[in-house]
């Protein structure tokens, strides 16, 4: 017996379309994944198993082998649980055969059966309306950010029954579950400050405002106390409010780094990123075993603020030569190669040098 369910994985910020092959036939029990895979998805073989066993499903005594193709792509997260047991669901006849047809399946599995958030899926479904998918499955946390993207039918399920249900037709009301109907996160932080509440320091204020029309780098130079990081703090209150296309690249980047969290649809307001002076350069640019965007592309079409300009590292600061030159950064895995954006306005602060 053999069985399709297609997924998607994610390599920096594209989105590569998987298929999750699963065949249950006669032969000593075990249970083989396969395809080129990272750990978290060589462990959701017991995560699976688990789930479908206290979901009221038990997997026959077989050789069941699950495969990840195309097998020439590394894969990594907790994306494909789900995929990986609605395609065992449909072997073993627990919903019918052939009803993932034309669905994209993305979702973690605990172990109770529920089903849990996983980041990145904003750029999934993009992913799947552009490969002609009508419909994905999604976790219900991540429903809000998956119904970012028009013309896509997004379904959220919180355990695996309420999956089976869906594809046996019984749970039509999924639906029609009412999530929050806040059409997007108006705001990183709890209010967006602005340079009205600022009394005074008209030269600086007009500098700042040259600065976000034109997208000018700026460094501000004072004594302590006089303003600068107060100043610095609302110039992402005066840029020009993001559109349609640049919402979607802010929180396509938030989302692959896992910092969407909850059903809180696109984000809508420029993002402003502010390291201390004693980060890496690492978590500058981005990177890691599986590339994650740094603080660079986190301040994508927004603003990336240094406070103490001379007391970041000189290596911090060389870093930031290629994101400044190329809107971009670039990194170099043995497995592939990741491209991050990074279009942001520089703004940095520093005391007079006496």
């Amino acid at each position: 017996m053999y069985c399709n369910v297609k997924s998607i994985t994610l390599l920096g910020m594209e989105a590569r379309p998987i298929s999750v092959e699963a065949d249950i036939s006669e032969g000593m029990p075990v249970f083989d994944m396969v395809g080129y895979l990272g750990s978290e998805v060589k462990e959701a073989r017991e995560r699976v198993r688990t789930a479908l066993k206290n979901s009221g499903i038990f997997l026959p005594p077989k050789r069941i082998t699950v495969n990840l193709s195309p097998a020439d792509i590394r894969k990594n997260g907790t994306t494909f649980d789900l995929a990986v047991s609605l395609s065992l669901m449909q072997l073993l006849g627990e919903i019918p055969e052939g009803s993932t047809g034309g669905w994209m399946i993305f979702g973690e599995l605990g172990l109770s059966g529920a089903v849990r958030a996983v980041s990145g899926i904003l750029p999934m479904v993009i992913e799947a309306k552009r490969l002609g998918f009508s419909s994905c499955m999604v976790p219900w946390d991540n429903v809000m950010e998956g119904r970012a993207v028009e013309g896509v039918r997004i379904v959220g399920v919180q355990d695996l029954k309420e999956a089976r249900d869906y594809f046996h037709g019984e749970a039509d009301f999924l639906n029609e579950k009412q999530v929050s109907q806040n059409p997007g996160r108006e705001a990183l932080s709890e209010r967006e400050e602005d340079l009205c509440d600022v009394q005074g320091q008209e030269t600086v204020k007009r500098a700042l405002q040259i600065a976000a029309a034109g997208r000018h780098n700026i460094l501000m130079i004072g004594p302590p106390g006089s303003g600068k990081t107060m100043l610095a703090r609302r110039l992402a209150g005066i840029l020009p409010e993001p559109d349609p296309s640049e919402c979607i690249e802010i929180t396509k980047v938030h989302s692959i780094a896992g910092l969407t969290g909850g059903n809180t649809g696109l984000i809508k307001t420029r993002p402003f990123i502010s390291p201390h002076h004693t980060v890496t350069p690492q978590a500058l640019s981005g990177g890691g075993s599986i590339p994650r965007p740094g603080l660079c592309s986190l301040a994508h079409r927004g603003v990336l603020f240094l406070d103490e300009l001379p007391e970041f590292s000189k290596q911090s600061l060389e870093i930031l030569r290629q994101p400044l030159e190329d809107r971009r950064i670039h990194i170099a895995r043995a497995h592939g190669s990741y491209v991050f954006p990074a279009d942001f306005l520089l703004c940095a602060a520093m005391n007079l040098r006496t």
